[in-house]
């Protein structure tokens, strides 16, 4: 008698309508060890579950001993097999210890089971793969004899020590999706802000990047990392802000423990192994070759991210990466892919076969090194190997599947026909599940002690001998997989990238600190290229119209405060214009134009001017101006770039003209004649008395002092001036000037390159050139005045 097996704790299955060999449902949780030796014990766990609508009584877990696998494809074969199959099962297992007994199931009622059995019972003796069936034996009220209720398959790799020699490399992916924001805050140290709280939850003990860390750090893989993962994890071991439907809030305190934690772990990891840095952000090079390249500078992005990665990485984790390969998405080409690697610097292009097929009919996988051309080494990986670990892990019935699969398919790799040493190569998916990261590493684990390959870098892999047979030809456009293109962002998106890039090497250009804003900035439009955008293409929309609509907004902190109506008296007058630097930082590099629409009727006598404001302050620049006729002319104000590019949209704004009137002219006139027949009354007046007496004549004794000359008049003074365009007329217009520069309250908006707080400053009115605390443009006055 045997154990009986033990009844699964949870809620039972539903039942469904399984007959015959499909009653049950055999599931395979453990295999262990999963390559045993010859001499060893090997361990079987799992499920049976009735899958019938009838009891299944006199129930055993019953092992089946398959044939040897000679191929590659029989594996596969065999996994995909469904039911029992008498002939193709092989023998039955019998002896102590290789069965266990099953109590009765009701419908759908699930128990689990477990044995031992020495590997020398199960009949194994060529090396090779082997195919081992576990299977539940009994019967059912429809079938009530002794017949075969279920069965699961896995295999058993058996190695002696035979086959040719083999490299393996296994990439080891360090990748997530974009998680930092364009904006950052005001502060010295330009506090980053997060779209989400993802990241965290990810490098937080037991996330996902934790689990590969921890995972990876012991096992003999590849690091392939994108840099912008590092550099977004460095920025959260600080304070951190994080966007929410709320607004901006401060990140979690533990989260900057858990990034130093992650951070220090992943430095360990990687000491004295090799690391392969991705471009910055890991940018789409499919997307870029069949959509972006059509729009201008796109292809500019490539070369800097590449440059970044290198610097970000050896300033992070302190150790030099190798920075020659790019990963198209699932390792897919074509002519314009590899063309547009090549471009961002990659000497080494990590491809799949299922991408570059063979087309020779070769009886064995060649090394993954293939010289394409131009200098370029596609290194092809295994796809069979790599596409092992891509569907759900959660279950350990999955997980252990995927596992045996993965060393039979190796052992079947180093038992082929070939000739030296071989360099395969395992690329799998971007971003591995934490339970994905548990099979990868249970896999690996396994075929490190198994002996039958040896764990190379993939750099040595990419300048190994190449196989002389193998397939180096570029699949065309046309092979390109569809399902792949269908992912990729279309040319708007590249478009939309390419006017933010415009907009920022505009603004920069007056900047006196552009690189708190183009790294910041830059680092956002590479990340817009990512592949991790595929197939979120709300979210990649919603992620550049935030970096664009925050870089607008910063754009438009340095702006024209809007004039009201003004009037000018007389023929010349100063015109101040206020400029508004609401940034942190000082602009420089911007000149202000005033133009007038009427130039006969009012004459600016110096167009031009230098704007040069500080941050949180504002600057009126003046105008003299000249008035030839009365009349409303309409001025417009614009600032523009060295490169003599408009800065931002104009200022228009009216004046009102006033010469001279008529009435003025004949009030004037009529003073004029007035003092000339006050001359003519005085000249009379001195001619009738005849000459003056002589001063030194004796006084006539006893005159009267009636009878004395009379005294001349004293003469009448001249007349001034009141309004000409002399220049010692009183400074009205300076006057006037001076009070439309006066300057307001600062705008109460702020950001990372933000309006400052600084508070306001006023200035003389009559000053030129006035540097001013920032204005309220939203509170102009009624109108201006220019007397002059």
């Amino acid at each position: 008698m045997h154990p009986a097996a033990q009844s699964r704790p949870g809620a039972p299955h539903r039942p469904q309508n399984g007959t015959g060999s499909r009653s049950a449902e055999v599931t395979l949780n453990t295999v262990s060890p999963a390559v045993p030796d010859a001499d060893g014990t090997l361990t079987l766990s799992g499920t049976a579950t009735n899958r019938s609508r009838t009891a299944l009584s006199d129930g055993e877990i019953v092992l089946y001993s398959g044939q040897r696998l000679a191929s590659r494809s029989a594996i596969e074969q065999a996994g995909k097999r469904t039911g029992f199959q008498p002939g193709q099962e092989g023998t039955r297992v019998s002896g102590k210890g290789t069965t266990v007994e099953v109590d009765d199931l009701r419908p759908g009622q699930t128990r689990s089971f477990s044995l031992r059995v020495p590997v020398e019972r199960l009949g194994i003796g060529d090396d090779g793969v082997h195919q081992l069936s576990v299977t539940l034996t009994g019967q059912s009220r429809a079938e009530p004899y002794e017949h075969v209720l279920g069965v699961s398959r896995t295999f058993l790799p058996q190695y002696g020590g035979s086959g040719s020699e083999t490299d393996m490399t296994f990439v080891w992916p360090l990748i997530s999706g974009s998680h930092l924001t364009a904006r950052t805050e005001s502060d010295r140290r330009q506090t980053p802000v997060f779209r989400d709280d993802r990241l965290a939850k990810e490098i937080a003990p037991g996330g996902r990047l934790e689990q590969l860390v921890a995972l990876g750090k012991n096992l003999p893989v590849s690091w392939v990392v994108d840099p912008d993962l590092l550099a977004s994890v460095d920025a959260m071991t600080k304070p951190y802000k994080v966007e929410t439907p709320e607004g901006v809030v401060s990140g979690e305190t533990r989260s900057n423990a858990d990034a130093r934690r992650w951070l220090n772990d992943l430095q360990e990891a990687v000491e004295d192994k090799e690391v392969v840095a991705l471009p910055f952000g890991d940018p789409d090079l499919a997307a870029l070759a069949h959509h972006g390249k059509k729009v201008s500078g796109t292809l500019g992005h490539l070369r800097p991210a590449t440059d970044g990665a290198r610097k970000t990485v050896e300033t992070i984790l302190h150790t030099t990466p190798n920075t020659d390969f790019a990963w198209p998405i699932e390792g897919a080409i074509d002519p314009s892919v590899v063309s547009v690697a090549t471009s961002g610097g990659a000497r080494s292009i990590l491809t799949r076969s299922d991408s570059l097929r063979e087309t020779d009919g070769l009886s064995y996988t060649p090394s993954a090194a293939r010289p394409i051309g131009g200098g370029v080494t596609a290194v092809s990986a295994d796809a069979r190997l790599s596409r092992m670990f891509r569907d759900d892990m959660t279950s350990a019935e999955k997980a252990t599947s995927a596992v045996q699969q993965f060393v039979a398919q190796s052992l079947a790799l180093s038992e082929q026909n070939a000739a030296g040493t071989r360099n395969l190569v395992v690329a799998p998916q971007r971003m591995p599940s934490g339970s994905q990261a548990r099979a990868m590493a249970a896999a690996v684990e396994a075929l490190e002690d198994a002996g039958w390959s040896d764990f190379t870098e993939l750099g040595e892999a990419s300048k190994a001998k190449p196989d002389p047979k193998a397939a180096k030809s570029v699949p065309n456009t046309g092979a390109y997989p569809g399902r792949l293109r269908r992912q990729e962002l279309d040319t708007n998106a590249f478009k939309q990238l390419q006017r933010t890039q415009s907009t920022l090497d505009d603004f920069t250009v007056i900047l006196s600190q552009d690189d708190r804003v183009v790294t910041p900035f830059g680092n956002a439009l590479r990340r817009e290229l990512s592949t991790s955008w595929r197939g979120r293409e709300n979210e990649a929309a919603a992620y550049r119209e935030s970096v664009q609509a925050y870089l607008s907004e910063l754009t438009r902190q340095v702006r024209l405060v809007q004039k009201s109506r003004m009037t000018l008296s007389g023929r010349s007058a100063t015109i101040p214009v206020t400029v508004q630097n609401n940034l942190i930082q000082p602009v420089d590099g911007l000149e202000l134009r005033l133009t007038s629409q009427r130039r006969i009727g009012l004459e600016i006598e110096e167009e031009r001017q230098q704007v040069v404001v500080e941050g949180g302050h504002s600057q009126s620049l003046k105008f003299e101006t000249s008035a030839r006729a009365n009349g409303r002319t309409l001025l417009e104000a614009r600032l523009y770039t060295k490169d003599n590019k408009p800065y931002g949209p104009p200022m228009r704004f009216q004046v009102d003209v006033t010469e001279i009137t008529s009435t003025v002219l004949l009030v004037i006139a009529g003073g004029v004649l007035l003092v000339v027949l006050a001359g003519v009354r005085m000249y009379t007046q001195r001619r009738r008395q005849g000459p003056a007496p002589d001063p030194d004549a004796p006084l006539v004794p006893g005159a009267d002092a009636d009878q004395r000359p009379e005294p001349a008049p004293e003469p009448a003074p001249e007349p001034t001036g009141t309004g000409t365009d002399s220049g010692s007329g009183t400074g009205t217009g300076a006057h006037a000037a001076g009070t439309s520069g006066t300057s307001d309250q600062p705008d109460p908006d702020t950001s990372s390159e933000n309006p400052s707080d600084a508070p306001s400053a006023t200035s003389d009115a009559g000053t030129p050139d006035t540097d001013t605390g920032p204005e309220n443009p939203d509170s102009p006055g009624a109108g201006e005045k220019v007397d002059r």
